[in-house]
């Protein structure tokens, strides 16, 4: 027979995604294929997720030192994927069983909010990347000085901070409660603090993901178009076009993970503040869940930009899975997500004055 969850109407609850039961006058949520969906495609991006991260952060630490900033960037992107999917066993017990939450309500909370911390600590670093390879494309001189290793730890530590600054309320929002037999680990909040918990997560999704999101279009939009453009003397060349399918890839698992997931969310959240009709609640609420391992799927995505960007992480990463001992860290990394030849960028950004064009020591733009 279907699990089913009701909703109040008049008072709008919870999420049900984190699997409460909420309860709506003549409205019942047929979720039996959530307590499919979810165990199963967290279990896949847990087993992704830790076998293809943790031997990532192992080869940052040992193989791939001195970090140039790229590398920095991609280092803290790979921490977070981790702490996110150690997470996850948690969450693979409570859908499987059904809603069922025996643990602390203290590490309810902190499951929640490690969920969103790495996500929007994830797409802080992609962002940061990407500024920081449109410097090296579009603004190679400025990249000097902006494009230090030390200053993109100092950058990577302000994200961690401001992103868990600003989810500091979830902490307080995020609950357990008691339904019959079972307890729940509440998404949201409990329905009288519902409509607060919305305006809540609208204002930090407009900071910590719509801005972010707009600022690395806008730096792929003018890398396309400072790569489409011919180059005086120079052929296309192999790493224009490497360059250019990278970017794609980039724009295309921001789209997959992250785009899906706030859309949803936003109607669904949207649906139940307005009361909307009952199909319309069943309808939007399915698609919220389909979208929620897409969000989490981020973490087994985040390594192919390692492989595709970095030939030095590829070439350990290979020795390592062939059986050989990965060779001793060199004096700089090229973990790059793009690959230009300096004289390009020198072309670029040179002009009739100039006598030479320096290219960055640490990092190959």
């Amino acid at each position: 027979m279907a699990s089913t969850e009701s909703l109040l109407l008049t008072t709008p609850g919870p999420s049900s995604d984190s699997g409460n039961i909420e309860v709506e006058l003549n409205c019942q949520f047929d979720e039996e294929f959530k307590f499919i969906l979810l165990p199963v495609s967290y279990a896949v991006v847990f087993v992704l997720g830790l076998g293809l991260n943790a031997p990532t952060l192992w080869l940052f630490v040992f193989h791939l030192r001195p970090w140039d900033a790229t590398a920095t960037y991609m280092f803290h992107l790979a921490l977070s994927d981790t702490l996110y999917v150690l997470s996850l066993p948690t969450l693979i017990y409570y859908y499987a069983a059904r809603n069922h939450w025996p643990f602390s309500t203290e590490l309810c909370k902190f499951v929640r909010f490690l969920f969103y911390w790495n996500l929007y600590c994830s797409v802080l670093f992609l962002t940061c990347i990407s500024v920081h390879r449109y410097l090296g494309i579009c603004h190679p001189l400025r990249a000097l000085r902006w494009g230090r290793p030390r200053l993109a730890s100092l950058l990577c530590l302000a994200v961690w901070l401001v992103v868990a600054g600003c989810l500091v309320p979830n902490l307080f929002f995020v609950t357990t409660s008691v339904n019959g037999d079972t307890i729940l680990c509440h998404d949201t909040t409990r329905p009288e603090h519902f409509h607060h918990y919305v305006y809540f997560s609208s204002v930090v999704m407009g900071l910590l993901f719509g801005v972010p999101c707009l600022v690395t279009l806008v730096c792929y939009g003018l890398m396309a178009r400072r790569l489409y453009r011919p180059l005086p003397g120079a052929a296309q060349s192999s790493s224009r076009l490497r360059t250019l399918r990278t970017i794609a890839v980039v724009l295309t698992v921001f789209a997959v993970c992250f785009v899906p997931f706030h859309i949803t969310r936003t109607i669904y959240y949207m649906a139940r503040l307005v009361d909307a009709d009952c199909r319309v609640l069943n309808i939007v609420n399915v698609v919220y869940k389909v979208t929620r391992p897409l969000a989490s799927a981020n973490s087994c995505l985040d390594p192919v930009l390692y492989l595709l960007t970095g030939d030095k992480y590829r070439r350990q990463l290979g020795m390592l899975c062939s059986g050989g001992t990965p060779r001793p860290p060199k004096a700089s990394s090229s973990l790059a997500l793009v690959s230009l030849r300096e004289d390009s960028s020198c072309r670029w950004t040179a002009t009739p004055q100039d006598s030479s064009c320096p290219t960055p020591r640490e990092d190959r733009l």
